[in-house]
């Protein structure tokens, strides 16, 4: 007998970062594409970018756009991102950049201070993107 077919498919571009773990960049399941956490690494290094929290937010976001294009659709389309951050005080400056990669309507957002994140990142950031028909 035939295994069954899985109703995921996963998504990977070299515009990202590697995962760093076992885990995927983004699956599609049921029309959504879930995107994992991306931390500010340089997609060709793996390393940590340079900058502050700024520069650090700014290349989250443009992972998980990356991320989203290699699936079909743009982070814009999103539905939800989390915001993890280790200093609750950065949050204006991130909420700056933030603001220059969405237009209204917004996706709702989840903002949580967290105690620390991989290779020392002070920002992590994750999608939930509905796809108008599943790419797959």
């Amino acid at each position: 007998m035939d295994a069954p077919q899985s109703a995921r498919r996963i998504i990977e571009t070299a515009d990202a970062p590697a995962p760093i773990g076992p885990y995927s960049q983004a699956v599609i399941a049921n029309g959504v594409l879930y995107c994992s956490g991306q931390v500010p690494l340089d997609p060709e290094s793996g390393e940590l970018i340079e900058g502050g929290i700024a520069e650090q937010a700014a290349r989250c976001l443009e992972s998980l756009a990356a991320v989203c294009r290699a699936a079909g659709t743009r982070l814009q389309e999103a539905a939800r991102i989390g915001i993890y951050l280790t200093d609750m005080g950065e949050f204006p400056k991130v909420n700056d950049v933030y603001s220059t990669f969405f237009e209204q309507p917004f996706p709702v957002r989840t903002t949580v201070g967290v105690a620390a994140l991989p290779k020392g990142a002070l920002v992590e950031m994750d999608a939930t993107v509905p796809l108008a028909t599943d790419p797959g």
